[in-house]
């Protein structure tokens, strides 16, 4: 059986999980993943569908969890990391985390902040999230962590200028904060519109 493997990183979610969805309409499965790794093998065009899930928020238990529960539905389920982490030595802080999520140690819920679902194909788009409720929490949560790591790459190089380190350092973490603010964008206009669109549905 033939395989492919791509060495590259999409930052968003959405790119991720069109990509593996490119991918499966070619007719290639995914069988692995890493930090900068997808392997695939060969497989029938459009076997499998891809749902990228964002759990970076949710405690280690809380996580596993519902791992567990997609898996029970009969999908298989793969982690990746995402690293929208920042870190103090082996402690890792995720203000956007639940409860004990704030805060993860390897090999807990760091570095497993998205769940890459597959299931076989049915011939249309492969969705976890439908109800509007489940929907406007899931996108909240996408608002508050991309805005919170756009606001630590922001103070970083608010920090490093004042330091007066290399200019080009100031200048990376400012082009980061902003590439990571795109998302940030994304998911509170995606916020508001399905808020607009609750709204009209309830009146």
């Amino acid at each position: 059986m033939s395989k492919k493997m791509y060495r590259f990183f999409y930052g968003f979610l959405d790119a991720q999980q069109r990509f593996l969805n490119r991918m499966a309409g070619k007719g290639w499965r995914l069988v692995r993943t890493g930090r900068l790794v997808y392997e695939f093998e060969s497989c029938g065009p459009d076997a499998y569908s891809y749902c990228i899930d964002f759990v970076a928020h949710k405690s280690c238990r809380s996580s596993k969890d519902y791992q567990r529960f997609l898996e029970e539905m009969g999908y298989r389920v793969m982690t990746k990391p995402v690293n929208l982490n920042f870190s103090l030595g082996k402690v890792r802080f995720r203000p956007w985390g639940e409860g004990l999520g704030k805060v993860a140690t390897a090999p807990g819920a760091f570095n497993k902040e998205l769940l890459i679902v597959e299931k076989p194909s049915e011939g249309k788009p492969f969705k976890l999230h439908t109800s509007m409720e489940d929907r406007i929490a899931y996108y909240g949560t996408l608002r508050s962590a991309w805005t919170a790591l756009a606001l630590g790459l922001a103070a970083a190089a608010v920090y490093s200028f004042i330091r007066d380190e290399a200019l080009w350092k100031s200048i990376t973490w400012a082009i980061l904060a902003l590439v990571h603010l795109r998302p940030a964008v994304h998911s509170h206009h995606t916020l508001l519109a399905l808020k607009s669109e609750s709204e009209v549905t309830e009146s």
